[in-house]
């Protein structure tokens, strides 16, 4: 019984630090793939005008009515909603002004709910119930009463989660539950509307379990990049939050925040929440990188709640991340002058050995001129004169070893200067990245330039075949079918792929293309030559089409 004691509690041990560290790699993946998506925020939002370019242009076409103008507006009113809030206020006052001109109640409250909405997102509570309670619930469609709940719900929330007084507080929170009853009898109870309002209030109620499978039930409705997956995932996080589990938290976040990004949503909280979170562990640079590009999308989206908010953390983590800059430039301060000093003791030794050179020279020349007098010397100096000769070619033999040595001192010293200076360079970026163990591993002795080709090959492989992934095809389409090339099992690119590939990059000299692939200038040659004879196109025209594959105007 003991024994098997010891072995279930050594299998849970092993188990638990499986999880453990599967859990750390899937979060640093999805950071990975979060940075991903924000450097290419401009693409989504590019995607994102192209559809608000397109509506606009449809209002500007001839001959439009009144009530398709009225339902394109209000397609750009949702639009705006989460993207840009001086455009979206703009549409739904336009929106206003024309379901009064038309007369027509159900557009004048629809809009109207929708300026209720936008106030109460922005922090504008009073008026946002100013603008409900100008309204005749009775005379709202259905889907109307939804949204002027919805609204009051939203506005009693808010003051209930912001208000600081204890008995404002109680207040609104039973008017936010009064609305949230009246919301689920208008609501089908597998919709999404009715599935938030009860995972929210298990949510409130701490009943964590329930609220996540009515969660999973929402998030299985919709897909990452929709503002409804940014919305699901958070609140996901914020039960997991209430919990303490930050691993769990994080990831709901980051998914939340990379929906955020893909939707366009310049209206989110996610990416501030993470960079909090991050702030606290210790990682000072992403939470700097996050939080300026939370502000950068409130500021373009322009809602000063969103902004005050942002603004209360941003100066924090500002500073934290210029104090650890200034640590960082402390230690590399320290680092350069130690190179600086060693510097200096290496040109303090090639000086010396200069001027000992030249007292080399100097000496071969007084010895040359002793030699040609002890030649005019009588035949009785004859022996001395040998022995001076012999001595002369001692010293000469003497003189190539030490310029051999110089040589060689020199050679080393040059490469010692590059060699210190790129490790400078690996040994300042662990050290600033507190990669630690990697620096420990860099001293370990080994096939380092193999090492270090190798990972060259893999990384070039991998990005240029990332930018053209069907280049392997398409050069193989412009060879005979009888010679195109077969890659062996687990290559990705040989050598003679790397080398067009270069080619396809802009780079055509072969003394580069050498240089960067450490092969001769001839082996280059050889191979271009080589590749070029097994053309199926004319051999002038084969590098000027490789250098069109996979380009638009191909």
């Amino acid at each position: 019984m003991t024994v098997f004691i010891k072995k279930l509690t050594l299998l849970s041990l092993l188990l638990f630090t499986f999880l453990f560290t599967y859990g750390i790699n899937e979060i640093d993946s999805l950071l990975s793939e979060l940075d991903k998506t924000m450097a290419t925020r401009a693409q989504f939002d590019q995607q994102k005008e192209s559809r608000l370019q397109e509506l606009k242009a449809f209002l500007r076409e001839p001959g439009i009515s009144f009530g398709q103008k009225y339902l394109l507006q209000n397609k750009l009113v949702i639009e705006y909603e989460p993207y840009k809030f001086d455009s979206l206020v703009h549409y739904v006052d336009v929106n206003i002004r024309l379901a009064v001109d038309l007369k027509n109640d159900e557009f004048l409250n629809q809009t109207r709910l929708h300026l209720s909405r936008i106030l109460a997102s922005s922090g504008r509570y009073k008026e946002s119930v100013d603008v409900l309670e100008k309204l005749d619930k009775s005379k709202l469609s259905e889907d109307l009463v939804t949204e002027y709940f919805t609204c009051y719900e939203m506005v009693y929330t808010e003051l209930s989660f912001y208000s600081r007084i204890k008995e404002h507080v109680n207040r609104y929170a039973n008017l936010y539950k009064a609305y949230n009853d009246s919301l689920l009898m208008y609501q089908d109870s597998n919709s999404e509307l009715y599935l938030s309002i009860v995972e929210k209030q298990l949510r409130d109620t701490r009943k964590l379990e329930e609220c996540r499978k009515i969660n999973s039930t929402r998030l299985a409705m919709t897909n990452l990049g929709d503002r409804t997956y940014s919305i699901v995932t958070f609140q996901r996080s914020l039960s997991y939050g209430i919990e303490g589990n930050t691993k769990l938290e994080k990831k709901y976040l980051i998914l939340s925040a990379i929906s955020d990004i893909k939707a366009s949503v310049k209206d989110n909280a996610s990416l501030t929440s993470l960079a909090m979170i991050l702030f606290k562990e210790g990682d000072i640079k992403r939470a700097n990188r996050y939080i300026n590009f939370s502000f950068e999308d409130a500021d373009f989206f322009n809602s000063k709640l969103r902004l005050v908010e942002i603004s209360n953390i941003l100066p924090v983590i500002n500073m934290a991340f210029q104090i650890k800059s200034e640590q960082q430039k402390s230690r590399l301060r320290t680092y350069l002058i130690v190179i600086s000093i060693l510097s200096l003791v290496l040109a303090l030794t090639l000086l010396y050995i200069s001027k000992q050179m030249k007292k080399l020279a100097q000496a071969r020349n007084e010895l040359q001129s002793i030699n040609v007098q002890l030649k005019s010397l009588n035949s009785d100096l004859q022996n001395a004169n040998n022995k001076l000769v012999d001595l002369n070619g001692e010293l000469s033999e003497t003189n190539h070893v030490k310029e051999q040595y110089i040589g060689s001192f020199l050679s080393i010293c040059s490469n010692y200067i590059d060699k210190l200076e790129n490790y400078r360079k690996v040994v300042s970026k662990h050290v600033s990245s507190k990669k630690y163990s990697d620096l420990f591993e860099l001293t370990r002795p080994g096939k380092l330039l193999e090492v270090e080709l190798k990972e060259f090959y893999a990384n070039f492989d991998y990005t240029f075949l990332h930018i053209y992934p069907d280049f392997v095809k398409e050069l193989n389409s412009l060879l005979l079918e009888e010679e195109r090339i077969v890659l062996k099992q687990d290559e990705v690119l040989n050598t003679e792929l790397r080398i067009f590939a270069l080619i396809r990059l802009g780079i055509t000299d072969s003394s580069k293309i050498a240089k960067l692939l450490r092969y001769s200038v001839n082996t280059i040659y050889n191979y271009r030559v080589k590749i070029k004879n097994k053309s199926a196109v004319a051999r002038e025209d084969f590098e000027t089409l490789i250098g069109k594959i996979g380009s638009f105007s191909k």
